[in-house]
Parts: structure tokens; C-alpha cells; sequence
């Protein structure tokens, strides 16, 4: 059988039918036209240039910004900016930093709707500024503006690009302290970002240590970084980053995703979105091995994204059609994943996912590829498995495992459960009540 090919922008992404091995995808060593190198060079040299943009502003902002402001006794203001795929991603982070007792209050500046969350205000860029600049120009400049007239106490972006920049520099402008949520992993950072999903800098396609060195840089000026999990503070410590750093992963509803109170009647559920670098191919694949064994095997994806008619292809090319059902982006994924036994991520590349969280802290055994910060919670062999990445026959196998031996899933989904109320959101208010509250007792610097 011949195997398919996802497309994302001038990137071929090989979606293998049976015949041919995902590993192999590895080795290969992919043509490229003229037109392809001459694209990758220019958005190298726009990478390049943005960095080093961003490291003189951050210095300049310094020279000419205002003194950062002292904490009170009534706690922080907090201004955020970031673009958001779904609600639960919202409500997962700004939540539980809304709700701690250190946080006064917290604007989000965002161009698409901000759930009503206490505390929290959203400020939108107006709609004739998006139709001039577009919706992410549009909205840093209503970020850096906003910044500056309310002079919060922290200024934050989530992701580097560009908001972890803006932040860097809007922060000094407007006399706060600048925090970057590194919520990609090391992906972020590393090589460039020529391997993060939507990385503004990923279509460079060849890493590019200079660009790697600039972001870094910029990192280093944050006077705080968030991130979801132990291996990037490993990554950032590595490369010399000295400012503070917190892992906060941020926090679940355990009421919301509760286990279920029946017996799921679906297999194997994968939450996200449909891009290139989730491997979806791969978890299509392991399907089709799973089924092999167990042939009425029943598995669903919940999201969306660019890859859906080419995914929704392989799955029919490969036979697998009748096994796996693409729900679309849904409100109530709580749902889904009580009506589901087994949680599965292929993906390349992860920070610690906000969809495994949900899922495990539903009783769900969680099948992943041992990439970024995933193993922080599946404990191999214990609350789940972590398997290789791209290796489509060892995800198959570890599935085919916990579906026939139901007294070991249901002590993989006790111990899912238990581990993931490590994250429960009154968990994750605490330890921002600790973070918040020591920025009180440091002096502001000019």
C-alpha cells in the first residue's frame, strides 16, 4: 500500500500505511526546491533579526522605562497576553492565578473570548485595528498599551514568540516585572523553535543556534519564567538562564473531571489538536495495529486543526475508518474522556500536557511518548506507559495490554487519578499564593 502525505505549508510530513516503517521517516532525507531553500533563508534571517530586535529593546526599555512598582499589602496586578485554543486552557491557567489571595487583580489581553472568571478582565484590541494589522499585531500593540497606561505589577506572555518577547520589553516600559510562561517545553527555545508547534520560527526548518542564543538572552532578562515541567527548568538551568524559575502546571477541576460513575464504552481517546507535530499518523497506525488483535477496537479524537482531511484520508487508506471517529473540537471533552477507558499522545513534542492532565485526573491510564514533560506524571508501568516516539508497534502493544487485562487498568487508573490530584486547582492557588507573595518582599529594582 502507498503511503500518504500530511502537508503543513512546504513541509511533507510522511503518514505511513503498513508497508512502510514511521522510523524510517528519520533517515529520510527530504528534497527541496529552489523556492523552499530560498523561503527557509529569509525566515532564518527574519528570525535572526526579530532576536536581536527584541534583545535591544529589552535594553532599551531599561534605559528609558519607569521604576517598577512596590507590591502593597493589597496584592498584584497582573497583566497577561497569549492566544488560546480552548477555554479549558484558559480557565486551567488564569484560574487558579486569579483565584489566589496574592492576586488584586488580572487582565487578560487576548483576541479571542476570555471565559468570565473572577478577578479577571479582558481587554480586546478593537476590531478596526485587527482589519489594519491583524489579530496578533493588533493585539501586542494593545498589550504594550495597555501595559503602560495601568501599570500592572507583572507583565507576562505565554510562549516566546511573540508574546514572551513583548513582555520582556513592555514590562520595562511600564515599570513591572516581566514573567514568560514557557507552556511549549524546550521545544520553545531550543534549535531556534524549528521544532515547536506554531513557533513562529519553526518554518526555518534547520536549527539555527544563533536564533537559539538570542532567545535564550531573552529569557535570561525575564525577572520570572513559568514552566509546566521539571525538564525545561533542566533545559533553561543548562543554558545558563540564572532568573527565577517556577513550575506551575497549572490547575484541574477535580469535580469537573471526576471518573466516571459507568463503564466507558470507547477504547482509546486522543485529545488535541490536529497538527503536525501531535503525530496523529502515528496514533492512526497504532490503531491499526490494535486491531489487528482486537478487531472491534473503538477510538476517538477530539479536536480539531489544519491536518483533518488528510488525517481523516489516512484513517480510510489504512483501513481504520470504522475504528476511529473524529468528533471536532468539543465543549465537553469531561464527557469524552468518562466515556473512554485509555488516554493516548503520539505527540514529538510536549511541555506537560493540559489534555493528559484532564484526562488522568478522570482515572484514565495514559499511553504517551516519552518526550518533554510528560514523564513528570505517567509513571511508567504504574499510572501509565511512556513509549518512544514514532514507534507506532509499541504504542499498539502497550494498548492492547491494558484493554485485555482489566484488573491491571483499573490500578493504572486508581494511580492516574492519585497522581494527577497533584494538580488539582486548589493545589496550584497555593503554590501562586507562594509565588505572588514573595515578589512583595523584593525590592524593586530601577
Amino acid at each position: 500500500m502507498k503511503s500518504s502525505m500530511i502537508r503543513d505549508d512546504d513541509v511533507s510530513v510522511e503518514a505511513v500505511a503498513p508497508a512502510v516503517s514511521i522510523s524510517q521517516e528519520d533517515h529520510a532525507t527530504p528534497r527541496t526546491t529552489f523556492v523552499q531553500r530560498c523561503r527557509r533563508r529569509c525566515r532564518r534571517f527574519f528570525a535572526r533579526q526579530v532576536t536581536l530586535a527584541s534583545i535591544i529593546g529589552v535594553r532599551v526599555a531599561g534605559w528609558i522605562g519607569r521604576r517598577q512598582r512596590t507590591v502593597g499589602d493589597g496584592g498584584c496586578e497582573v497583566m497577561l497576553t497569549g492566544r488560546f485554543d480552548a477555554d479549558n486552557w484558559i480557565l486551567a491557567h488564569l484560574g487558579p492565578l486569579a483565584a489566589s489571595r496574592e492576586c488584586s487583580r488580572l487582565w487578560m489581553v487576548s483576541s479571542s473570548p476570555v471565559p468570565p472568571l473572577p478577578k479577571v478582565e479582558a481587554i480586546y484590541p478593537p476590531k478596526w485595528l485587527a482589519r489594519i494589522a491583524g489579530g496578533a499585531v493588533s493585539r501586542l500593540l494593545v498589550f504594550a498599551w495597555s501595559a503602560i497606561r495601568k501599570r500592572p505589577h507583572f507583565v507576562g506572555g505565554f510562549h516566546i514568540t511573540f508574546n514572551g518577547m513583548a513582555a520582556a520589553i513592555v514590562a520595562r516600559l511600564a515599570g513591572a516585572r516581566s514573567m514568560y510562561f514557557c507552556v511549549g517545553g524546550p521545544a520553545e527555545i531550543q534549535d531556534g523553535g524549528v521544532r515547536a508547534d506554531d513557533h513562529a520560527f519553526a518554518k526555518m526548518k534547520i536549527a539555527d543556534p544563533l536564533v537559539e542564543k538570542r532567545l535564550i538572552g531573552i529569557v535570561s532578562r525575564c525577572d520570572a519564567v513559568v514552566t509546566m515541567g521539571t525538564r525545561a527548568v533542566t533545559f533553561l538551568r543548562g543554558k545558563g538562564v540564572q532568573t527565577a524559575i517556577h513550575v506551575v502546571s497549572g490547575g484541574i477541576d477535580s469535580q469537573r473531571f471526576r471518573p466516571a460513575d459507568e463503564a466507558p464504552s470507547l477504547d482509546l481517546i486522543l485529545t488535541g489538536r490536529l497538527a503536525r507535530i501531535k503525530r496523529m499518523d502515528v496514533f492512526l497506525q497504532a490503531v491499526r495495529n490494535v486491531a489487528d488483535r482486537i478487531p472491534e477496537v473503538r477510538a476517538v479524537i477530539v479536536g480539531d486543526g489544519p491536518l483533518r482531511e488528510e488525517l481523516c484520508l489516512l484513517s480510510a487508506q489504512i483501513g481504520v475508518e470504522r475504528n476511529v471517529e473524529f468528533v471536532g473540537r468539543q465543549h465537553d471533552v469531561e464527557n469524552w474522556l468518562r466515556r473512554s477507558k485509555i488516554f493516548v499522545l503520539t505527540s514529538d513534542s510536549e511541555g506537560l500536557s493540559l489534555a493528559m492532565m484532564e484526562a488522568m485526573m478522570c482515572g484514565l491510564p495514559a499511553i504517551v511518548s516519552d518526550v518533554g514533560d510528560l514523564g513528570d506524571l505517567v509513571e511508567d508501568g504504574v499510572n501509565g506507559y511512556l513509549v518512544p516516539r514514532r514507534s507506532p508497534e509499541l504504542f499498539a502493544e502497550r494498548i492492547v495490554e491494558l484493554l485485555l487485562d482489566e484488573r491491571k487498568r483499573a490500578a493504572f487508573s486508581l494511580a492516574a487519578r492519585r497522581s494527577a490530584l497533584r494538580y488539582e486547582t486548589q493545589a496550584t492557588v497555593r503554590l501562586w499564593d507562594t509565588i505572588l507573595g514573595s515578589s512583595q518582599r523584593q525590592t524593586p529594582t530601577a
